[in-house]
């Protein structure tokens, strides 16, 4: 049976032609990604399925454009992240091999491309909400 993909959220924010890079600790390397923290979303940059070729993983990324509107740089960083740092697109293209995965510079393309979709087929379902709906429905 296919082993199912890890999944994960990734906040793509630019600010002045650069965007937002966590540096982290992964399997004793440092490496550069987009960070998954306090983000104020205003739309679906994409969702992506990459295969890494080295361990055979499968991960599910949905990447979101928006804000972060209380950066700040004196802050406490989570557990594994050692700095943040704001790159142009060309900074991150030459540190390539450092980055955490393809999908870091998909995901920036894809931005600079004007790609977006619409945050509200993402609503999350209120279950006491749809109950409630539903007792309303006539049925012929």
């Amino acid at each position: 049976m296919p082993r199912t993909p890890d999944v994960t959220v990734a906040a793509v924010t630019e600010t002045a032609g650069r965007f937002l890079v966590v540096e982290e600790r992964i399997n004793h390397r440092l490496v550069l990604n987009q960070p998954a923290g306090r983000f104020e979303p205003t739309a679906l940059l994409g969702v992506y399925l990459w295969r890494n070729p080295a361990s055979g993983r499968r991960t599910l990324r949905f990447a979101f454009t928006g804000a972060v509107a209380d950066h700040d740089a004196g802050q406490k960083l989570d557990r594994g992240i050692v700095g943040t740092h704001w790159l142009s697109p060309l900074e991150l293209e030459a540190r390539a091999t450092r980055l955490r995965s393809p999908l870091v510079l998909r995901c920036v393309h894809d931005y600079l491309t004007g790609q977006r979709l619409a945050l509200e087929p993402l609503a999350g379902l209120d279950l006491h909400a749809a109950s409630a709906a539903s007792a309303d429905v006539v049925t012929l």
